[in-house]
């Protein structure tokens, strides 16, 4: 594939994970947007629910095509730029938050309280800081 295919898809995907994460708070439904029309769907926690973990997956997909590439070609991690570096670890940082939170909601699993929050904390946290990096890079190269 070649890399404007893989931007796009990465840009579309990270578009439609965040705002399935946001509309899964109930953002959209307490500030009326649900309300315009075509846009009820965003009040909706099941079909947000699974639009955000299809994006995941997809999240997934790029993230391991990306690392593979950079294997394959011989180039290593240390082809990444600074910038590729700190939104590689954001986005490391938000799939294993959000893996402990899938995990969370699987039958038997139990966390604590208090780790429940920091997670949910860590996630959007994660969510923001790497929203902000991809808009103060944006158009720049993840690697040399």
């Amino acid at each position: 594939m070649k890399n404007g295919i893989m931007n796009l898809l990465y840009g579309l995907t990270l578009f439609l994970i965040t705002l399935s994460g946001f509309a899964q708070m109930p953002v959209f439904k307490r500030y009326y947007i649900a309300d315009i029309p075509g846009l009820g769907w965003l009040a909706q926690f099941y079909t947000t629910h699974t639009i955000h973990y299809i994006m995941a997956s997809f999240l997934l997909a790029t993230g391991g095509y990306a690392v593979t590439r950079l294997l394959i070609t011989g180039k290593g991690f240390g082809a990444l730029t600074f910038w590729g570096r700190i939104r590689g670890g954001l986005l490391l940082g938000l799939m294993i938050s959000g893996g402990l939170m899938v995990l969370r909601n699987l039958p038997g699993i139990y966390f604590s309280h208090i780790s429940i929050y920091v997670m949910n904390l860590a996630h959007l946290g994660l969510c923001m800081a790497l929203l902000a990096v991809s808009g103060l890079t944006m158009g720049k190269a993840w690697s040399r």
